[in-house]
């Protein structure tokens, strides 16, 4: 496992990250000074759809002055537009100890470091206590876990009674055979893509229970289709994914799509509540 995670954050790993941020920031001649999340949108939020997706996830519940937990957080854009909009006192944890880096500086930069914690650290190993969040929320993360009973049962394990766990993630469709690179993997060996069937499988004998599941598939061909073009006629913003792929943006945002429109992949967002304490 070991192996396994260093393979990844080295996946993840981009050098400098939160200064060359900044390089592009101060490229579109914005001060310094006074950044918003609005301006880091393209960058911080690493999912198809980005923060327009977060936003409709975080509509699922109540989550106003929710204690919320961000399993993968990456460079931390929905811990800050949770703790923005919703007063939510939010923990990122991720892999990736450049991304753990950037999230923890860029939330100073907007002025929301007070609200948003960040840790380096393993999703199959979170070093938090027994029902510490009332919220536990992941995105496009799992595709890099192998073992998913781990990873769903910590999650189980760190939510508050009568919490809720929110995701959006992509799942597998059949058994045929997914090209790489991927943006989550350049090769099958370091990638664990599983049905939706079975994460349900894994979390209701957890003692979670499905509130809703709702398919994001055509939304997400939609976004594609109109981003790749504009990326490929006049190259990609500023501020947007590719400080984080590089090069390969562009074919590993067309293999995704394609495997979305071939029915071999399929997004799905979702609820899920964990049982209340029962009073004998």
């Amino acid at each position: 496992m070991k192996n396994q995670n260093q393979h990844i954050e080295n996946h993840y790993h981009r050098e400098g990250l939160y200064e060359e941020i900044l390089q592009k920031l101060t490229e579109q001649h914005l001060d310094l000074n006074a950044i918003t999340r609005a301006n880091l949108a393209g960058v911080d939020e690493f999912h198809v759809r980005g923060a327009a997706v977060s936003k409709e996830l975080a509509k699922s519940i109540n989550l106003n002055n929710q204690i919320v937990l961000d399993v993968g957080c990456g460079l931390g854009g929905p811990c800050r537009m949770l703790a923005d909009l919703y007063n939510c006192s939010t923990t990122g944890i991720d892999l990736s100890k450049e991304y753990i880096r950037t999230a923890t500086l860029l939330s100073k930069l907007v002025g929301l470091d007070n609200k948003t914690t960040f840790t380096q650290g393993d999703a199959t190993e979170l070093p938090y206590k027994d029902n510490s969040f009332s919220v536990v929320w992941t995105q496009h993360v799992q595709m890099n876990i192998p073992n998913k009973e781990k990873l769903y049962s910590e999650i189980n394990r760190v939510l508050k009674p009568g919490g809720h766990f929110l995701f959006y993630d992509i799942f597998k469709k059949g058994t045929e055979l997914i090209t790489y690179p991927m943006p989550w993997a350049n090769e099958a060996t370091h990638s664990f893509l599983f049905p939706v069937d079975e994460m349900q499988n894994t979390t209701t004998k957890l003692g979670l229970t499905k509130v809703q599941h709702t398919n994001q598939t055509q939304d997400g061909i939609a976004f594609f289709k109109t981003l790749l073009p504009k990326i490929k006629e006049f190259g990609a913003p500023k501020i947007s994914l590719e400080l984080l792929m590089g090069t390969t943006t562009i074919s590993k945002h067309t293999n995704l799509l394609q495997h979305l429109q071939d029915n071999k992949l399929e997004l799905i967002s979702g609820v899920y509540k964990k049982q209340e304490d029962t009073l004998y």
